[in-house]
């Protein structure tokens, strides 16, 4: 196999607190019917790159979506606790509305990502340090010129994106939020390093580096 090393980084379909605005932390909650179908559209376009390992957080609502991409690239399906959403403390269970209520102030934070002083939360360079660690894993796993995917939360893929490329974390919250079944790829330069090649692909979108 020729080509670069890739890696995609898929965040996880429609959750039925996604669409209640429910803070999901590192709770589990599922896919609903609308999950479901954007993990069935993702999943022929993810094995479209013919992708040779599959890694997923072991959370219901990331491993149901990486069990369809199982299920189009006849991958095994790897659970890796180091691919889980943030854990945001106090904050989890509560909808946007009560934590609002309960905290304009701490709201206005969580909506800008300033997740620093939540209480109970992890701080981002814990979740950087884990995901940097489980993508150069998956990364140092791949042969050359092939694809690994790793299936994820939406802020879990943004902080784990600018510090496995080495920008400052504060990048992170200058990234659009990633859609459900939105997609990162990265491709490996010859000198070593990693590109960013694209951001928040739709479910539905067919790369024109696929092959077959």
């Amino acid at each position: 196999m020729t080509g670069p090393r890739r890696l995609v980084l898929l965040r996880h379909g429609r959750t039925d607190w996604n669409a209640s605005h429910r803070i999901q932390g590192q709770q589990d909650s599922h896919l609903d019917d609308v999950g479901l179908a954007q993990a069935r559209t993702v999943a022929p376009a993810v094995a479209g790159m013919s992708p040779s390992l599959l890694w997923s957080s072991d959370l219901a609502r990331a491993h149901r979506t990486a069990e369809e991409v199982a299920a189009a690239t006849g991958l095994p399906l790897r659970t890796d606790v180091r691919l889980r959403e943030f854990g945001l403390g106090e904050y989890e269970r509560l909808t946007h509305d009560e934590l609002r209520a309960q905290d304009p102030a701490g709201f206005e934070r969580f909506r800008r990502g300033a997740w620093e002083d939540i209480p109970g939360a992890e701080h981002p360079r814990e979740v950087a340090e884990r995901m940097v660690a489980v993508l150069t894993e998956l990364a140092g796993a791949l042969d050359d010129g092939a694809t690994g995917v790793a299936v994820s939360h939406g802020a879990a893929i943004r902080t784990g994106l600018v510090a496995f490329l080495g920008w400052p974390l504060e990048t992170a919250r200058t990234l659009r939020g990633m859609g459900n079944c939105g997609r990162v790829v990265l491709e490996q330069r010859e000198g070593g390093d990693w590109a960013l090649t694209s951001y928040n692909l739709p479910p539905d979108f067919t790369s024109p580096t696929a092959v077959g």
